[in-house]
């Protein structure tokens, strides 16, 4: 009987001991973690490396200055208003024109302006300049002569739209438009309404052109103060 006995707890004590290394085991399953890969999917591009390119700037190109033609003034007609001594004497002894229009230049020097009238009817008013330190003579004149494109020999300056007045020595006054230089250039423009000419009595280029057109020879000419 007693060896019964000690079979039975030997077969008893294996049995703890098979269940303690089973339980044992199980737990050291189950403390163990489990490492899961990450899947590495492959680039759908390629990529490279690409050298930033340089840039030389390359000068301006050199253009060449084009020169302007310079237009040169020919006279349609000539009026030599200075060391003509022959002109003079014969303006001198010309016979007055007979005029029996009703056209009528008056130029008032305090107002540096023209008033042009057609018997009572004012029918133009321009700004106008007279010459320097009184140069420009009062009086009562007439148109003498017109003459397209004058030309003043003594400044080298054109003159267009001419409308002789009167005669100072060999010098012939006038009516005209603001002058031309050799070079093209206008003379005296933008001081028109202040004495600026060397005593005749100058318009602006359009309005010149307007009274050069309405007068003829023989109108009346009255400068006034």
């Amino acid at each position: 009987m007693t060896s019964r006995i000690a079979g039975t707890i030997l077969g008893l004590l294996i049995f703890l001991i098979s269940a303690a290394a089973w339980i044992v085991t199980t737990s050291s399953k189950a403390l163990t973690p489990t490492i899961i890969s990450t899947p590495t999917y492959a680039k759908p591009f390629a990529v490279a490396e690409i050298a930033k390119p340089t840039y030389t700037p390359l000068p301006p190109p050199t253009v060449a200055p084009t020169q302007e033609p310079t237009a040169t003034l020919q006279a349609i007609a000539e009026a030599v208003i200075v060391d003509s001594p022959e002109r003079a004497n014969a303006a001198e002894i010309q016979a007055p024109v007979n005029y029996s229009g009703g056209k009528k230049i008056l130029v008032d020097i305090s107002e540096q302006h023209m008033y042009v009238y057609d018997g009572e009817q004012l029918v133009y008013s321009f700004v106008s300049s007279t010459g320097m330190n009184n140069a420009t003579r009062t009086g009562t004149f007439s148109v003498l002569d017109k003459i397209p494109n004058a030309y003043g020999a003594t400044w080298n300056i054109w003159m267009p739209n001419w409308l002789g007045i009167y005669w100072a020595g060999s010098l012939e006054n006038g009516i005209h438009a603001l002058p031309i230089l050799p070079n093209g250039a206008t003379l005296w423009a933008g001081f028109l309404g202040t004495p600026i000419s060397y005593g005749c009595v100058v318009l602006d280029t359009y309005d010149a052109q307007v009274l050069y057109d309405w007068a003829e020879v023989g109108v009346p000419v009255e400068i006034q103060w």
